[in-house]
């Protein structure tokens, strides 16, 4: 289930219940749109909670992309043996961001400074990530963290959400306290135009409405 809070940000208890309503966010408000892969069906800008987050998720073992989601725990799997999370987080331009926010979280808890540009300026536009920027904040002694995605193809955000859900457990737990909910802008959400009739059959697959 869904439920809006009293700021209006869209909240969902798990992985597979936001990726089924990013969907239908999409499906339902979607205009004709092009990208640099191709034409799109492409959402208003969106902004959610997720609560819980796990590889596990029936949704998304039912209806994700099974030999994504095999190739992805076997990532998933190397990179926590090698403590990696993801790597531009862990090493721009030599700068190692996630540890600059534990030390500044931990000097200042209050602040709203935590946050770490994942783009180089000026450098190549086909190199532009589409996750720009993760802020990171300390509220209700929990903390919180934000992924902001330039763009983002939502067929498959899944995939990037769940790994977005470690890097914030590796902070939470440099710091000693519990995480909160994950937070995602995405200012242009979309589905490519290809996947059209594999986005209609997951929704079909799933009647019960997702959005409040």
């Amino acid at each position: 289930m869904q439920a809006r809070g009293d700021n209006g940000v869209r909240r969902w208890e798990t992985c597979g219940r936001a990726w089924i309503g990013v969907l239908r966010h999409v499906w339902s408000a979607g205009v004709a749109g092009m990208e640099d892969a191709g034409p799109i069906i492409e959402g208003p800008p969106l902004l959610f909670e997720i609560d819980s987050l796990s590889w596990e998720d029936p949704i998304l073992r039912e209806h994700g992309d099974r030999a994504r989601l095999a190739r992805r725990a076997r990532e998933r799997a190397r990179d926590a043996a090698a403590g990696r999370h993801l790597p531009r987080p862990r090493d721009l331009d030599g700068a190692d961001q996630l540890r600059w926010v534990v030390g500044l979280l931990r000097a200042r808890p209050w602040t709203t400074s935590a946050w770490i540009s994942l783009t180089l300026p000026g450098g190549d536009a086909a190199a532009v990530p589409c996750l720009t920027a993760l802020s990171f904040r300390i509220r209700g002694y929990r903390l919180i963290m934000t992924g902001m995605f330039r763009s983002q193809d939502v067929f498959r955000g899944y995939l990037a959400y769940i790994p977005l859900r470690e890097v914030q457990l590796h902070v939470a737990e440099e710091l000693g306290l519990p995480a909160g909910p994950l937070r995602i802008f995405v200012d242009v959400p979309h589905v490519r135009v290809g996947d059209a009739e594999r986005v209609a059959a997951v929704l079909a697959a799933m009647p019960e409405p997702n959005a409040a």
